[in-house]
C-alpha cells in the first residue's frame, strides 16, 4: 500500500525551516504521514508544529512528488509553501536531532537530495497541479519494514551519516521526470 505524506517549505523572510532527522542524521523539510481523518493540508501544518514548534500558515500547494518504487508500494508527498506565523523553535525529541532556518541557497550537509527539487520549486514560486516522478532507488529488500532497516543499520557498524550516504543517495533513471507542468505563482 502506498504511503501518503505531507510536508511544507516554511518561509521566515528569505530563510526556510529545516529539520535534521535523528534516524539518518540528514537535513530535510519537516513533514510526515497523513493521519486517518485529516487532510494533507492539516497533516503538513501538524507535522511542522510537532517536529519544530513553529506555527505555519499554508500559502499554496507546491506539488506532488512521487516515488513509486520506494519501500512497500511507493511514497507520495504533497508539498506546500507556508509562512511562519508563530511558535518557538524546539525539536521533537523522538525524531528530530536539530532544527533551524537556513538560506535556500546554502542548505546544510548532508541534505536529502530528493528534497532539493521541492525547495527549489517552492522558492521559485511554482505551484498548482505539479507532479514529479522521483526515481529514487529503494536500496533494501522491497518487503523490509522500518524495524528491519534499523536492524540492518545497527549490524552495518556505520554511523548514521555514513549509512545515509551509502544507502540513500542513489538516484534513479527517472529522477526529475516532469509528469505535469508547473504553474508559476502570480501573487
Amino acid at each position: 500500500m502506498p504511503n501518503l505524506s505531507a510536508s511544507a517549505v516554511v518561509f521566515d523572510s528569505r530563510k526556510i525551516l529545516l529539520i535534521q532527522r535523528k534516524d539518518i542524521e540528514a537535513w530535510s523539510l519537516p513533514g510526515g504521514f497523513v493521519d486517518p481523518e485529516e487532510t494533507v493540508a492539516q497533516a503538513a501544518v501538524r507535522e511542522v508544529a510537532e517536529e519544530t514548534g513553529v506555527e505555519a500558515e499554508l500559502t499554496r500547494m507546491v506539488g506532488v512528488y512521487s516515488s513509486p518504487q520506494w519501500g512497500n508500494g511507493g511514497d507520495h508527498t504533497v508539498v506546500f509553501a507556508a509562512t511562519r506565523t508563530g511558535g518557538e523553535l524546539r525539536r521533537q525529541e523522538s525524531e528530530v536531532k536539530d532544527v533551524g532556518f537556513f538560506d535556500p541557497d546554502d542548505l546544510p550537509d548532508p541534505f536529502l537530495w530528493w528534497h532539493e527539487q521541492r525547495v527549489c520549486d517552492a522558492v521559485m514560486g511554482l505551484g498548482g497541479s505539479v507532479a514529479r516522478m522521483q526515481g529514487v532507488v529503494w536500496p533494501f529488500e522491497a518487503t523490509w519494514s522500518r524495524k528491519e532497516i534499523f536492524e540492518f543499520f545497527v549490524q552495518s557498524g556505520l554511523s548514521k551519516e555514513e549509512f545515509y550516504r551509502r544507502y540513500w543517495t542513489q538516484r534513479g533513471p527517472n529522477d526529475g521526470k516532469i509528469e505535469v507542468s508547473e504553474v508559476r505563482n502570480r501573487s
